[in-house]
């Protein structure tokens, strides 16, 4: 078989030209971030593709800076593997100090028709946890797995250079023991091909998903939070987009959550994150600066406003926002959600009440970035 690589060769010559031609205008630095994406999206797909085991399931972590999709979450490390129908499985490991530990299992993939149905989402609050931090979950046919089912877990950071990883692994019980079948070409070229679908997939995929929930909305608004839509149901989010100016900037402001995780990021059209290790364009309740009003007062802007909690557009005057809440004690209601001034610039500080405390250096700044670069080299596992 000397083609087996072709579906895959052929479907990045069909991603290329979905983001060379995305459903909005691009300039330069849209392209190349767009190829970018594209290279991440590559990688992601192969890994998943060639990791993809039914009766041995791994945990494989697609999702990451250099291979970035739906929104990722810089606070997160993000873990899946396959489910099969009729098999019995066992989650165990050692709970890190991270902020969040919570696990997900969806009927099936997403895809541009639409997001799966969650069969069961909860955080390790559920779980029986031992005093030495280890743990275990066993599950299985109870739940009505069918085969194409997910399990997605995620491991989420309030404070990226204090909190500690834990270890996290999958095993199916009912074929343990078991050896893997050795290589053939016909099973490698099948893998290649499943690679193809899942690259075209996904890069259609994001394309429509922040059309179902994001652009639906007013430009510079947020929306109520809620149970995330389309992801982790126990989860709390607010969804917006802007449209910005250099001279412009939004001011968001937000009670302090009783919650063990709370966060603002900005996107780009592509709907990923942006580059949230050499930049400011993200904030965990940890690395935002309170106002003694018990609130978060966000600016999101091109220019540097000179407070802590400056949101970088990175060159995107276009873009999505997105704050998350997890670990909450009780469900979030609008009184908990963000109000959104859509200002000038220049008039900033007078939107900020204690703006004279808010402020920073710009050496303070480049501390803070500095600390981002620890932050997540501390827990990079691409």
């Amino acid at each position: 078989m000397a083609d087996a690589t072709k579906a895959f060769t052929d479907a990045v010559a069909e991603a290329e030209a979905l983001i060379r031609n995305p459903p909005f205008p691009i300039n330069e630095q849209d392209l190349a971030e767009g190829l970018d994406y594209l290279a991440g999206s590559i990688r992601s797909s192969l890994q998943m593709a060639f990791d993809y085991d039914l009766t041995h399931p791994v945990l494989i972590n697609p999702t990451h800076q250099y291979a970035r999709q739906g929104l990722d979450n810089p606070d997160a490390i993000y873990f899946n593997a396959y489910l099969d129908e009729g098999a019995t499985y066992e989650v165990s490991g050692v709970r890190g100090t991270a902020a969040d530990l919570s696990f997900q299992i969806m009927d099936g993939n997403y895809s541009a028709d639409g997001a799966p149905t969650t069969v069961a989402a909860f955080d390790d609050r559920k779980l029986d946890v031992a005093a030495d931090g280890t743990f275990s979950w066993t599950f299985g046919p109870e739940l009505g797995l069918k085969k194409g089912a997910t399990l997605i877990i995620r491991e989420v950071f309030n404070d990226w250079n204090t909190e500690t990883r834990g270890t996290i692994r999958i095993q199916r019980l009912d074929t343990a023991g078991q050896p893997r079948p050795a290589f053939e070409v016909e099973r490698i070229a099948k893998k290649y091909g499943v690679a193809a679908k899942m690259l075209v997939g996904k890069i259609n995929t994001w394309f429509a998903f922040p059309q179902w929930f994001t652009y639906k909305e007013p430009v510079n608004t947020l929306t109520v939070p809620k149970s995330t839509p389309g992801g982790l149901a126990s989860q709390f989010s607010s969804l917006g987009h802007y449209d910005l100016t250099d001279d412009q900037a939004l001011v968001v402001t937000v009670p302090v959550a009783d919650c063990a995780y709370q966060a603002i990021q900005i996107g780009s059209r592509w709907y990923v994150s942006t580059d949230y290790e050499h930049y400011q364009t993200s904030l965990t309740a940890a690395q935002s600066q309170a106002d003694p009003d018990g609130t978060f007062r966000y600016v999101i802007s091109q220019r540097n406003p000179g407070i802590a909690n400056w949101l970088d557009l990175t060159n995107h005057p276009q873009g999505v926002i997105m704050l998350r809440w997890q670990r909450l004690s009780r469900d979030l209601t609008e009184q908990d959600g963000p109000q959104v001034e859509l200002v000038d610039f220049a008039d900033v500080p007078k939107h900020l009440p204690y703006y004279e405390t808010n402020t920073v250096t710009p050496e303070q700044y480049s501390t803070r970035i500095a600390d981002r670069q620890v932050g997540i080299a501390r827990r990079m596992i691409s």
